[in-house]
Protein backbone atom coordinates (compact mmCIF):
# COMPACT_ATOMS: atom_id res chain seq x y z
CA UNK A 1 0.00 0.00 0.00
CA UNK A 2 1.57 3.09 -1.13
CA UNK A 3 0.98 5.84 2.22
CA UNK A 4 1.46 9.58 1.23
CA UNK A 5 4.06 11.40 3.29
CA UNK A 6 3.87 12.16 7.27
CA UNK A 7 3.11 15.30 6.09
CA UNK A 8 0.41 15.03 4.08
CA UNK A 9 -0.95 11.95 6.05
CA UNK A 10 -1.02 14.03 9.17
CA UNK A 11 -3.32 17.37 7.50
CA UNK A 12 -5.42 14.17 5.55
CA UNK A 13 -6.05 12.45 9.28
CA UNK A 14 -6.87 16.15 10.59
CA UNK A 15 -9.53 16.22 7.77
CA UNK A 16 -10.82 13.09 8.57
CA UNK A 17 -11.09 14.08 12.10
CA UNK A 18 -13.12 17.30 11.72
CA UNK A 19 -15.28 15.50 9.26
CA UNK A 20 -15.88 12.81 12.12
CA UNK A 21 -16.71 15.25 14.45
CA UNK A 22 -19.04 16.98 11.71
CA UNK A 23 -21.22 14.05 10.88
CA UNK A 24 -21.56 13.02 14.70
CA UNK A 25 -23.05 17.06 14.96
CA UNK A 26 -25.89 16.16 12.13
CA UNK A 27 -26.50 12.58 12.80
CA UNK A 28 -27.11 12.38 16.65
CA UNK A 29 -30.13 14.31 16.65
CA UNK A 30 -31.96 11.93 14.53
CA UNK A 31 -30.99 8.91 16.94
CA UNK A 32 -33.60 6.82 18.47
CA UNK A 33 -35.93 9.77 17.54
CA UNK A 34 -39.23 8.95 15.07
CA UNK A 35 -38.00 9.66 11.56
CA UNK A 36 -38.95 9.14 8.45
CA UNK A 37 -37.65 6.25 6.36
CA UNK A 38 -37.83 6.08 2.70
CA UNK A 39 -36.32 3.16 0.38
CA UNK A 40 -33.65 3.25 -2.39
CA UNK A 41 -34.14 -0.35 -3.43
CA UNK A 42 -36.97 -1.32 -6.24
CA UNK A 43 -38.48 -4.84 -6.84
CA UNK A 44 -39.18 -5.55 -2.81
CA UNK A 45 -35.91 -4.99 -1.85
CA UNK A 46 -35.42 -2.64 1.70
CA UNK A 47 -32.27 -0.33 1.26
CA UNK A 48 -33.26 2.14 3.62
CA UNK A 49 -31.82 6.02 4.03
CA UNK A 50 -32.72 8.74 6.84
CA UNK A 51 -32.21 12.58 6.64
CA UNK A 52 -29.41 11.76 9.15
CA UNK A 53 -27.81 10.01 6.10
CA UNK A 54 -28.46 13.19 3.78
CA UNK A 55 -27.82 15.70 6.10
CA UNK A 56 -24.24 14.13 7.47
CA UNK A 57 -22.88 13.17 3.75
CA UNK A 58 -23.54 17.13 3.13
CA UNK A 59 -22.19 18.38 5.74
CA UNK A 60 -19.13 16.01 4.93
CA UNK A 61 -19.38 17.50 1.49
CA UNK A 62 -19.11 21.31 2.18
CA UNK A 63 -16.29 20.84 4.68
CA UNK A 64 -14.02 18.81 2.12
CA UNK A 65 -14.90 21.52 -0.60
CA UNK A 66 -13.64 24.18 1.74
CA UNK A 67 -10.54 21.62 3.13
CA UNK A 68 -9.55 20.35 -0.45
CA UNK A 69 -11.19 21.72 -3.09
CA UNK A 70 -9.34 19.82 -5.74
CA UNK A 71 -9.78 16.27 -4.19
CA UNK A 72 -13.03 14.16 -5.58
CA UNK A 73 -15.73 12.81 -3.55
CA UNK A 74 -17.66 9.63 -3.72
CA UNK A 75 -20.98 9.34 -1.41
CA UNK A 76 -23.32 6.60 -0.87
CA UNK A 77 -26.70 9.00 -0.90
CA UNK A 78 -25.22 12.12 -3.63
CA UNK A 79 -23.00 10.09 -5.75
CA UNK A 80 -20.00 11.33 -7.19
CA UNK A 81 -18.25 14.52 -7.25
CA UNK A 82 -15.21 14.69 -10.17
CA UNK A 83 -11.89 16.59 -8.73
CA UNK A 84 -8.47 17.69 -10.45
CA UNK A 85 -6.70 15.77 -8.14
CA UNK A 86 -5.17 11.89 -7.77
CA UNK A 87 -6.92 11.76 -4.21
CA UNK A 88 -10.48 11.20 -3.62
CA UNK A 89 -12.90 10.35 -0.36
CA UNK A 90 -14.97 8.01 -0.26
CA UNK A 91 -17.81 8.16 2.33
CA UNK A 92 -20.92 6.08 3.98
CA UNK A 93 -22.81 9.01 5.73
CA UNK A 94 -24.44 5.78 7.76
CA UNK A 95 -22.71 2.55 7.65
CA UNK A 96 -25.47 0.29 9.11
CA UNK A 97 -28.72 2.17 8.23
CA UNK A 98 -30.68 -0.31 9.52
CA UNK A 99 -29.11 -0.84 13.04
CA UNK A 100 -29.89 3.22 12.90
CA UNK A 101 -33.21 3.03 12.64
CA UNK A 102 -33.47 0.09 14.97
CA UNK A 103 -31.94 2.36 18.18
CA UNK A 104 -28.93 -0.46 17.35
CA UNK A 105 -25.52 1.12 17.98
CA UNK A 106 -24.08 -0.87 15.46
CA UNK A 107 -23.25 1.84 12.76
CA UNK A 108 -20.79 3.94 11.95
CA UNK A 109 -19.75 7.14 9.37
CA UNK A 110 -17.26 5.79 7.08
CA UNK A 111 -14.72 8.14 5.71
CA UNK A 112 -11.76 6.80 3.32
CA UNK A 113 -8.97 8.39 1.05
CA UNK A 114 -8.28 6.87 -2.04
CA UNK A 115 -5.25 7.63 -3.91
CA UNK A 116 -5.95 6.47 -7.80
CA UNK A 117 -7.83 3.16 -6.73
CA UNK A 118 -5.47 3.05 -3.48
CA UNK A 119 -6.99 3.40 0.10
CA UNK A 120 -4.26 5.46 1.88
CA UNK A 121 -6.77 6.38 4.85
CA UNK A 122 -9.42 4.87 6.82
CA UNK A 123 -11.65 6.12 9.65
CA UNK A 124 -14.90 4.60 11.18
CA UNK A 125 -16.62 6.87 13.92
CA UNK A 126 -19.62 6.22 16.33
CA UNK A 127 -20.74 8.84 17.63
CA UNK A 128 -23.40 7.93 20.19
CA UNK A 129 -20.66 5.40 21.96
CA UNK A 130 -18.19 8.20 21.35
CA UNK A 131 -15.76 5.45 19.72
CA UNK A 132 -13.41 6.16 16.64
CA UNK A 133 -10.90 4.01 14.75
CA UNK A 134 -8.67 4.71 12.51
CA UNK A 135 -5.40 4.56 10.16
CA UNK A 136 -2.38 6.50 11.27
CA UNK A 137 0.93 6.17 9.32
CA UNK A 138 2.15 2.67 10.75
CA UNK A 139 -0.47 1.60 12.84
CA UNK A 140 -4.14 1.54 13.90
CA UNK A 141 -5.84 3.43 16.65
CA UNK A 142 -8.84 3.78 18.84
CA UNK A 143 -9.86 6.61 20.47
CA UNK A 144 -12.85 5.31 23.24
CA UNK A 145 -15.08 7.44 25.50
CA UNK A 146 -12.85 8.31 28.26
CA UNK A 147 -11.08 10.49 25.41
CA UNK A 148 -7.71 8.01 25.58
CA UNK A 149 -5.88 6.80 22.06
CA UNK A 150 -4.65 3.53 22.21
CA UNK A 151 -3.44 1.15 19.29
CA UNK A 152 -4.96 -1.67 18.22
CA UNK A 153 -3.48 -4.83 16.67
CA UNK A 154 -5.87 -7.82 15.51
CA UNK A 155 -5.28 -11.58 16.88
CA UNK A 156 -3.30 -14.60 16.84
CA UNK A 157 -6.26 -17.12 15.13
CA UNK A 158 -4.23 -20.48 13.71
CA UNK A 159 -7.23 -22.43 11.64
CA UNK A 160 -10.94 -21.45 10.84
CA UNK A 161 -12.14 -24.10 13.65
CA UNK A 162 -10.78 -21.22 16.10
CA UNK A 163 -12.10 -18.15 14.03
CA UNK A 164 -15.11 -16.05 15.53
CA UNK A 165 -17.06 -15.32 12.64
CA UNK A 166 -18.85 -12.27 11.69
CA UNK A 167 -20.74 -10.85 8.53
CA UNK A 168 -23.85 -8.46 8.35
CA UNK A 169 -26.67 -11.00 6.94
CA UNK A 170 -26.88 -14.51 4.75
CA UNK A 171 -29.08 -12.72 2.63
CA UNK A 172 -26.37 -10.46 1.29
CA UNK A 173 -25.34 -13.51 -0.91
CA UNK A 174 -26.49 -14.19 -3.70
CA UNK A 175 -28.38 -18.04 -4.51
CA UNK A 176 -25.59 -20.15 -6.19
CA UNK A 177 -21.75 -19.93 -5.51
CA UNK A 178 -21.80 -16.75 -3.32
CA UNK A 179 -24.43 -18.46 -0.60
CA UNK A 180 -22.24 -21.60 -1.04
CA UNK A 181 -19.10 -20.04 -0.24
CA UNK A 182 -20.67 -18.32 2.43
CA UNK A 183 -21.83 -21.58 3.64
CA UNK A 184 -18.71 -23.47 3.41
CA UNK A 185 -17.01 -20.98 5.72
CA UNK A 186 -20.03 -21.09 7.59
CA UNK A 187 -19.60 -24.62 8.30
CA UNK A 188 -15.89 -24.59 9.64
CA UNK A 189 -15.78 -21.93 12.12
CA UNK A 190 -16.22 -21.98 15.80
CA UNK A 191 -18.73 -18.86 16.09
CA UNK A 192 -20.83 -17.09 14.11
CA UNK A 193 -22.56 -13.51 14.27
CA UNK A 194 -24.51 -11.56 12.05
CA UNK A 195 -25.08 -7.90 12.26
CA UNK A 196 -22.17 -5.94 12.59
CA UNK A 197 -21.69 -3.81 9.27
CA UNK A 198 -18.54 -1.57 9.77
CA UNK A 199 -18.53 -2.41 14.02
CA UNK A 200 -17.55 -5.75 13.19
CA UNK A 201 -14.50 -4.71 10.54
CA UNK A 202 -13.26 -1.99 13.89
CA UNK A 203 -13.77 -5.21 15.93
CA UNK A 204 -11.66 -7.23 13.78
CA UNK A 205 -8.74 -4.44 14.08
CA UNK A 206 -8.73 -4.67 17.43
CA UNK A 207 -8.72 -7.99 18.04
CA UNK A 208 -12.39 -9.41 18.93
CA UNK A 209 -13.16 -11.10 15.87
CA UNK A 210 -11.03 -13.67 13.48
CA UNK A 211 -12.77 -13.24 10.15
CA UNK A 212 -15.29 -11.56 8.19
CA UNK A 213 -17.05 -12.70 4.68
CA UNK A 214 -19.38 -10.84 3.02
CA UNK A 215 -20.31 -9.97 -0.92
CA UNK A 216 -22.48 -7.10 -2.60
CA UNK A 217 -20.55 -4.08 -1.13
CA UNK A 218 -19.64 -0.76 -2.96
CA UNK A 219 -16.70 1.23 -2.21
CA UNK A 220 -17.80 3.00 0.51
CA UNK A 221 -18.86 0.15 2.45
CA UNK A 222 -15.46 -0.94 2.38
CA UNK A 223 -12.35 1.55 1.29
CA UNK A 224 -12.48 3.40 4.43
CA UNK A 225 -11.83 0.20 6.22
CA UNK A 226 -9.31 -1.73 4.47
CA UNK A 227 -6.55 0.80 6.17
CA UNK A 228 -7.89 0.53 9.43
CA UNK A 229 -7.58 -3.20 9.60
CA UNK A 230 -4.15 -3.65 7.27
CA UNK A 231 -2.07 -1.60 9.73
CA UNK A 232 -3.71 -3.23 12.45
CA UNK A 233 -2.02 -6.26 10.71
CA UNK A 234 -4.89 -8.16 9.29
CA UNK A 235 -5.65 -9.03 5.49
CA UNK A 236 -8.73 -7.71 3.85
CA UNK A 237 -9.35 -8.74 0.21
CA UNK A 238 -11.34 -10.17 -2.91
CA UNK A 239 -12.57 -13.63 -2.42
CA UNK A 240 -9.68 -14.38 -5.30
CA UNK A 241 -7.32 -12.40 -3.78
CA UNK A 242 -7.52 -9.08 -5.33
CA UNK A 243 -8.18 -5.77 -3.88
CA UNK A 244 -11.27 -5.25 -2.16
CA UNK A 245 -11.50 -1.74 -2.66
CA UNK A 246 -13.93 -1.48 -5.30
CA UNK A 247 -16.28 -4.10 -2.96
CA UNK A 248 -18.15 -7.23 -4.56
CA UNK A 249 -16.98 -10.23 -2.56
CA UNK A 250 -14.57 -9.63 0.09
CA UNK A 251 -12.91 -11.14 3.25
CA UNK A 252 -10.95 -9.53 6.18
CA UNK A 253 -9.24 -11.55 8.56
CA UNK A 254 -6.50 -10.62 11.38
CA UNK A 255 -4.57 -13.72 11.28
CA UNK A 256 -2.99 -14.75 7.68
CA UNK A 257 -3.09 -18.09 8.47
CA UNK A 258 -7.57 -17.66 8.89
CA UNK A 259 -6.89 -15.27 5.30
CA UNK A 260 -4.96 -18.07 3.52
CA UNK A 261 -7.58 -20.76 4.41
CA UNK A 262 -10.98 -18.84 4.03
CA UNK A 263 -9.42 -18.04 0.16
CA UNK A 264 -8.41 -21.44 -0.97
CA UNK A 265 -12.74 -22.30 -0.24
CA UNK A 266 -13.78 -18.64 -1.57
CA UNK A 267 -11.68 -19.11 -4.49
CA UNK A 268 -13.49 -21.57 -5.96
CA UNK A 269 -16.79 -19.59 -6.01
Amino acid sequence: MTIPLAADHAAFLATAHKLSDLSGLAILPFFRRALKVDNKAHGGKFDPVTAADRAAERAIAKALKLAWPDHGMEGEEYGIRTGASSYRWVIDPIDGTRAFIMGLPLWGTLIGLMHTDMPVLGMMDQPYTRERFWSASKSAQFRGADGRERRIKTRACATLADAMFSTTHPDMFKAGDELKGFEAIRNKVRSVRFGGDCYAYCMLAAGHVDLIVEAGLKPYDIAALIPIIERAGGYCTSWSGGAAAQGGKVVAAGDRRVHDAALRILSKY
